[in-house]
């Protein structure tokens, strides 16, 4: 592990999450959620979408652009599909009942779809899958954001849609399968990221006004600045371009809310959330032996380098989330300085770090 890297307790910092957005007026489950989940990022390697993201919440909070407590509304339902407005409720406490609500509703239909319109920043995808998952549930999780316009369409060069992840859990007879991406070649949080810590993006990943492609984070922050290049980059961006579609429409045209209402929202998202019981098509057993023969195959094949074997997707980060749980939660000394102004904001001191 890198020197430049801080370790701390997991109970400590989850205590101290949870005291900052008391201090800034959240409701006790608001402020539990809402630090559970976006720890939850941190420990799945989310790095962009994890506590990182707590000043944010705080601020939001204190300034009356997220609800501190409260119910989202529900706008229309049925059996099995329902519209909510989070109202700006945080979406590490929305996200959550909206899972659960699809859940019980693909128990007894069979699958369960919730979209939800104006939820406050909902963070990592990944954190919520396991609240499906081990329920022997199938799920997948979409979300875009209306107030934002950070990603060119194939062939463009101006920036229309937002960085839009996409994420699904599927339960197995192990661990589950966990697979949280984005639909553009990265996610305008890991532009941040590398502009925060000097450093390039791994692949040219940003199309600059005057067309031509680049790795440098300072572009998209200049006045006009570079946009982010959908999912297959220069050649093969049809694609991120069409699934980009896809989400938006998914979360924004089906919650009937979008850019047009939502051009004043920040951060806010709409979501779009699907969950599926295998057992309405048959045996579960014979379900969980589809999947286990499906990653058993792909772990098996035969691996380009030798020293790098083909994974399963959400292995790595699950095997972070154990390392992590046991010698603590760690962060860059970039990251580090955002949770510092967070403590600082909020009046509540960052507990001492672990090492690092």
């Amino acid at each position: 592990m890198s020197t430049d890297v801080v370790r701390f307790d997991y109970s400590e910092l989850s205590d101290w999450a949870r005291t900052c957005l008391t201090e800034a007026g959240a409701s006790g489950e608001v402020a539990r959620n809402v630090s559970y989940y976006l720890l939850e990022g941190d420990l799945l390697g989310f790095s962009t979408h994890g506590l990182i993201r707590l000043l944010n919440n705080c601020q939001w909070l204190r300034d009356g652009k997220s609800l501190a407590k409260g119910q989202p509304v529900v706008l229309s339902e049925r059996a099995a599909a329902a519209n909510w407005d989070a109202q700006f409720l945080p979406g590490p406490y929305v996200v959550p009942q909206a899972i659960d609500a699809a859940c019980k509703m693909a128990q007894q239909a069979g699958t369960g779809t919730v979209v939800v319109r104006r939820s406050q920043h909902v963070a990592s995808l990944a954190a919520y899958l396991t609240i499906a998952t081990e329920q022997g549930l199938v799920v997948s999780l979409m979300c875009s954001t209306p107030g934002q316009r950070a990603v060119a369409p194939f062939g463009g060069k101006e920036a229309v849609f937002s960085p839009n992840p996409f994420a699904v859990g599927v339960p197995s007879s192990g661990n589950p399968l966990l697979f949280d991406i984005s639909f553009s070649m990265t996610a305008a949080g890991k532009v941040r990221q590398a502009k925060a810590n000097g450093t390039k993006l791994p692949y040219k990943a940003l199309i600059k006004p005057d067309g031509e492609w680049t790795d440098d984070p300072l572009t998209f922050f200049d006045s006009p600045g570079s946009a982010i290049a959908p999912l297959g980059g220069e050649q093969l961006g049809y694609k991120g371009y069409g699934l980009t579609l896809f989400s938006e429409i998914w979360s924004m045209a089906l919650s009937q809310y979008g850019r047009r209402q939502g051009a004043d929202d920040g951060d806010a998202n709409s979501v779009w959330i699907q969950v599926i019981d295998p057992e309405a098509f048959g045996d579960k057993q014979a379900f969980l032996q589809q999947v286990d023969d499906l990653l058993e195959d792909s772990r098996k094949s035969a691996a380009a380098d030798p020293q790098q074997p083909v994974r399963i997707p959400g292995e790595a980060a699950q095997q972070r989330k154990r390392e992590q749980l046991q010698q603590g939660v760690y962060y860059s000394r970039a990251t580090l300085k955002v949770l510092q102004r967070c403590a600082e904001f909020c009046g509540v001191e960052l507990p001492k770090a672990v090492s690092g």
